[in-house]
């Protein structure tokens, strides 16, 4: 019932952002524009993970087919891959409008956004769809045991009989482009704290803060789980663990966004109040 209630909120919180988004005319700018954006990778997101969860928490033999546990560890990456390119834009647009304000409205134009959201999707379906190619050869014998919460490429690839060696270097040099997302994440922010440094008075450099402070602590709860996740420096960790993170990136991390970007929001939160303020005089 707990993970049901959470999954309702998350579907219901992001689908509230993304409509107060489209309807609000405050609303209509590019930082907005990426939040929408998280908001509907976020939905989809819950969408192959929890569901699934659910399922197995209330089903006495918790069995899927090989076909449906890699077409889910492909929609899992697709998403994942996704809100990282959209994270990483999210930097660059604070970095733009805290570092280069007179050339922000110039160079973050709607043509832009359509382009950047096109380049976002076209590399998040390459990666995984590639990859979800080379498993589907891969030769399994069982025990076919998954000790995670959701299927995801790594731990398929641990339970094939066969030559894996060429899978996970395709698997380290994806998890190592990931990476290099969050260094241009944090080469954004570094540049940002100095500039914000520079400000005079106080009340300015807390207005700076306050434009990028959401989207850091979700990056940090975002990059931090992948992290944990595919960064291993151990050869294997023990079954609660793989679970724990699984269950810190497949519900904690989404459940973030609706609260760091609509309940602390205050653009997000003014315009809800209006809207219900207009149906309530309606």
């Amino acid at each position: 019932m707990v993970l049901l209630l959470i999954y309702l909120f998350i579907v219901f919180g992001n689908m509230l952002i993304l409509l107060l988004i489209l309807l609000e005319p405050s609303l209509q700018l590019p930082m907005y524009f990426f939040i929408g954006t998280l908001s509907c990778i976020e939905i989809c997101y819950t969408a192959v993970t929890i569901p699934k969860m659910l399922a197995h928490l209330l089903a006495q033999k918790k069995r899927t087919s090989f076909t449906n546990c890699l077409l889910q560890a492909c929609f899992l990456h697709v998403l994942g891959v996704a809100e990282c390119c959209v994270l990483t834009l999210m930097a660059y647009d604070r970095y733009l409008a805290i570092c280069k304000p007179l050339r922000y409205s110039t160079i973050m134009t709607p043509g832009l956004l359509i382009k950047l959201a096109i380049v976002c999707l076209l590399w998040s379906l390459y990666c995984p769809v590639v990859e979800t190619i080379l498993i589907s050869h891969l030769t399994f014998c069982g025990p076919n045991q998954i000790e995670n919460v959701f299927c995801d490429f790594p731990p398929i690839i641990d339970l094939a009989c066969s030559d894996t060696r060429l899978f996970k270097m395709v698997e380290s040099a994806l998890s190592s482009l990931i990476m290099l997302n969050f260094l241009c994440v944090l080469l954004s922010y570094v540049k940002i704290v100095f500039d914000i440094l520079k400000i005079k008075t106080k009340g300015g450099r807390q207005k700076a803060f306050s434009t990028c402070g959401a989207h850091l602590i979700f990056v940090v709860l975002f990059f931090g789980s992948i992290g944990f996740m595919y960064i291993r420096i151990a050869k294997s960790y023990s079954p609660n663990y793989n679970r724990s993170v699984g269950v810190t990136f497949a519900v904690i991390v989404p459940l973030a966004n609706p609260v760091i970007y609509g309940l602390r929001n205050q653009q997000i939160k003014t315009a809800f109040k209006k809207r219900l303020t207009s149906l309530k005089y309606s």
